[in-house]
């Protein structure tokens, strides 16, 4: 049988920070040593605030490779015609005019999470996706990765039982005292804080575990309660807890959630309690390598227990950028693991929380609101 030829996915990368540069470099890991041989990536272009950052930011990442364009504004990528699709790194405060530009300019957009800064601007963004026909995801990077299918398989396929109770929390010791206001995660204008940086992640897990479980039906959580400890430098939160419950369906279950930007992180990150058993993921919960399942007696013993390491080339992040393609490759315009529905929920829960919270974004941060 002929080999079949993979497609060769082109991204223009829009920012070059810390979090585009770990994107690139994934994207440059022969596909083949995760097993992918339909998909390969290419980096057509990448924007910063000059060229000479664009530059410095390809040399950097590429050793030089002149086959990729640098541009001093994001326009230029969005009008590449070398470009298949846009990734959106930059702060979460920009998420909104990035992604909409780029929808409107007919690009698909995989975009950093959190996607926007509340709920009625990723609806507005979803709308445009439609009517510019073009695919539109969140960087949830997580899911995608072979650890975090692994754990919905076994959290699924019933020697369990089901999902009853979730702990999941992320923290980060960003030193606080020792930054400046204007740091990112200080600075409101920039979404700082621990829920919209941090919170995602344990969100994630509750959204993977208790959401997407089948006898939920999807359906939303029918509580939600939050509360915030403000940082005493700026008004962002520099701890936040927050409670989901769902039991509108044939679930009954519980998460716990919680993020911190003054702590360090727990070895075991996230512990999903079922009705015969328990999933032990270790840290980090963005992209753990291993996890521990305990299976249960009816005397509530260990009766058994198992650990699941997971090791690939990479950090973790080309998983997304595989989906990306294969969805546009597909003509779809979202994906089926993390498709609009669960953005819109986690948006939904943080705009819930922050109004529980008091954490109100300076004027004109927020570019759409209800």
């Amino acid at each position: 049988m002929a080999e079949i030829t993979p497609l060769t996915f082109r991204w223009g990368i829009i920012s070059t920070g810390n979090i585009a540069a770990a994107f690139v470099k994934d994207l440059l890991i022969d596909p083949k040593t995760r097993g992918v041989h339909d998909v390969v990536h290419k980096v057509a272009s990448v924007g910063s605030r000059s060229v000479e950052k664009a530059k410095e930011f390809i040399d950097r990442l590429t050793g030089g490779d002149k086959s990729i364009k640098a541009f001093g504004t994001y326009e230029e990528v969005y009008a590449d015609k070398d470009v298949d699709a846009i990734y959106i790194g930059t702060p979460h405060t920009y998420h909104y005019t990035n992604a909409l530009d780029a929808i409107k300019a007919g690009k698909h957009v995989l975009c950093e999470k959190p996607v926007t800064c509340n709920a009625a601007e990723l609806r507005a963004l979803i709308t445009a996706a439609r009517e510019h026909n073009v695919f539109f995801m969140e960087a949830v990077w997580t899911r995608f990765q072979p650890l975090s299918l692994e754990v919905k398989r076994i959290a699924e396929e019933g020697s369990l039982g089901l999902p009853v109770l979730l702990h999941a929390d992320l923290s980060g010791n960003f030193g606080i005292h020792d930054i400046p206001v204007t740091h990112r995660i200080l600075d409101p204008n920039l979404g700082g804080g621990a829920l919209l940086d941090l919170g995602p992640y344990p969100l994630f897990w509750a959204i993977l575990a208790l959401y997407e479980n089948p006898a939920n039906g999807f359906s939303a959580p029918t509580n939600i309660s939050a509360s915030m400890l403000n940082t005493p430098l700026t008004p962002v939160d520099s701890s936040t807890v927050f409670n989901l419950t769902f039991s509108a369906s044939k679930l009954a279950a519980q998460a716990s959630l919680s993020c911190s930007i003054t702590l360090n992180a727990l070895e075991t990150g996230v512990t999903i309690r079922f009705e015969h058993g328990t999933i032990l993921i270790h840290s980090p919960i963005y992209c753990p390598k291993s996890f521990k399942v305990q299976y249960l007696g009816k005397n509530g013993k260990v009766t058994k227990e198992e650990t699941r390491n997971f090791d690939y080339v990479g950090g973790g992040w080309h998983f997304q950028a595989d989906e990306v393609a294969r969805c546009v490759r597909d003509g779809k315009k979202e994906s089926a693991l993390w498709g609009h529905d669960k953005s819109l929920l986690e948006m939904t829960v943080f705009d819930e929380v922050r109004r529980q919270g008091g954490y109100k974004f300076p004027e004109g941060v927020e570019k759409v609101v209800a």
